[in-house]
């Protein structure tokens, strides 16, 4: 079996990964507050812990893996945001959970084992405080429940700060009800226009730490495997998830390893609306302020490009070089690949050691571009299947359109050869060079030999340029 190696943040160092249930590895991540679209930063989790899903999958068995993935369709922002549209709450979650399904399927994330919405596990948190209250880790206040921090001793163990340090400069929010000021809250009372349940302790609603702690609880048990989410998850959602959790059910591990992917800039700048770099994934894949539409798979691309646990800076140059990679792969399969073949293969092993290492992505891609090379079409189709670019469907559909471009350009192609060919004898080129530049600019591939002249569309293929060639 291959030996997966993970950073484990709650360790600081990379471990070899030990699954507690071979039979069953368990992942959860923390998804989306649904109230708009998803932004780009917002996807990148999605992408590295889906090629994770994959690379599991692979190494333990299809139906051996549970990946949960949840959604926060209860909260403030919310609240705001129905408050601004006059809409009902329901209305936007429902809205805004099938708008980051669709665009996160766009990018080839497949979908979770489980995708819980905090409102249907309500009972499970109200249970969860109640344990928590009677072992004397939360109190109740002013209509609020809260968690006592000073209850755990290892709260802040995960991010190594201390507990001046997480004062200092986080979102903290200050209270008189709190004994501490870093105790958050579990439980808080809602208004009689705002979303809330009974409960013993009045109308309200729960804090936003609370609902993966529960739902984790109820589909993962009390100990599982993984927990991955974007590092700066890590303070205070993390640890307070690890608080509650170990306080509620102290004989459970809660999380055996921690894996949080840095964050997103955009041409090398936080992204901002200030900045006026702040795009959300439908801009990018729809076109926005005079761009071009870009591909699920180029983003997808640009995000595999990097580690996950490095930096990563979205520019358009990385963009156009995606479309052009892909594009030759794309040409590669179509010539040399058989895709009946590579759907019943299995993926190269390098690949898998590469990501096995602690999801070396950058060095994955760069295992296709050997394959690439050294025109393994197959090998190459059935990787990047593999890393979630194409399904098999999407491919056979793709190489059957430069098929047909191919088609459609024999003519010309025969055009070109025959103007060669009497270029070599009058030794007169001006008329090739002249229908190579016109094909160029419609975005034609241009292979010529001796013998042959073989023309392809490429990434920026505009067959209303040829009118006049023909």
């Amino acid at each position: 079996m291959v030996e997966i190696k993970l950073h484990n943040t709650k360790t600081r160092k990379k471990e070899v990964f030990t699954p507690i249930d071979v039979n069953d590895v368990r992942m959860y991540v923390c998804g989306p507050t649904v109230y708009d679209r998803a932004h780009l930063g917002n996807a990148r989790p999605v992408v590295v812990f889906d090629v994770l899903n994959r690379l599991l999958r692979h190494v333990y068995g299809e139906d051996h893996v549970t990946y949960v993935r949840n959604f926060t369709d209860v909260d403030d922002k919310i609240i705001a945001r129905a408050e601004e549209s006059g809409r009902e709450i329901g209305q936007i979650t429902s809205e805004t959970t099938q708008w980051f399904l669709e665009d996160m399927a766009a990018l080839g994330a497949r979908e979770p084992d489980h995708m819980p919405r905090a409102t249907q596990y309500i009972p499970q948190m109200v249970t969860m405080i109640e344990e928590l209250i009677a072992g004397g880790h939360s109190y109740e206040a002013e209509g609020h429940v809260l968690f006592a921090v000073e209850s755990y001793e290892n709260y802040g163990a995960l991010s190594g700060r201390t507990v001046k340090d997480m004062i200092a400069g986080s979102r903290v929010e200050v209270a008189p009800y709190k004994r501490n000021p870093m105790d958050f809250v579990l439980w808080k009372p809602s208004s009689g226009d705002q979303p809330g349940w009974e409960s013993p302790w009045g109308y309200g609603r729960p804090g936003w730490h609370i609902e993966c702690s529960a739902m984790s609880y109820e589909l993962l048990g009390d100990s599982f495997d993984i927990h991955g989410g974007g590092n700066d998850l890590m303070f205070p959602h993390h640890e307070n998830e690890i608080a509650q959790s170990c306080c509620a059910h102290p004989k459970g591990d809660f999380a055996r390893y921690w894996m949080h992917n840095e964050m997103l800039q955009v041409e090398g700048k936080k992204m901002s609306k200030s900045l006026g770099n702040f795009f959300t994934v439908r801009d990018l894949l729809d076109g926005h302020d005079g761009q071009p539409p870009v591909p699920g798979e180029v983003i997808r691309f640009v995000f595999l490009s990097t580690h996950y646990r490095k930096p990563m800076d979205w520019t358009v140059e990385k963009a156009v070089g995606a479309v052009s990679k892909l594009e030759d792969y794309l040409r590669i399969i179509e010539q040399f690949g058989d895709l009946e073949a590579a759907k019943g293969a299995e993926p190269d092993k390098k690949l898998i050691e590469h990501l096995a290492d602690d999801l070396n992505t950058h060095s994955a891609l760069a295992e296709l571009e050997k394959m690439a090379n050294h025109a393994q079409g197959t090998e190459l189709a059935t990787g990047l299947v593999f890393l979630g670019f194409f399904t098999h469907d999407d491919l056979a559909k793709r190489v059957e359109k430069i098929r047909d471009g191919k088609a459609s350009l024999l003519p010309l192609a025969e055009k070109l050869h025959a103007l060669r060919l009497q270029a070599m004898e009058n030794k007169d080129f001006s008329p090739v060079d002249e229908m190579k530049n016109q094909l160029t600019i419609a975005g034609v591939m241009i292979q010529m030999s001796k013998d042959h002249v073989q023309l392809a569309p490429g990434p920026n293929f505009n067959p209303l340029e040829l009118e006049a060639l023909k």
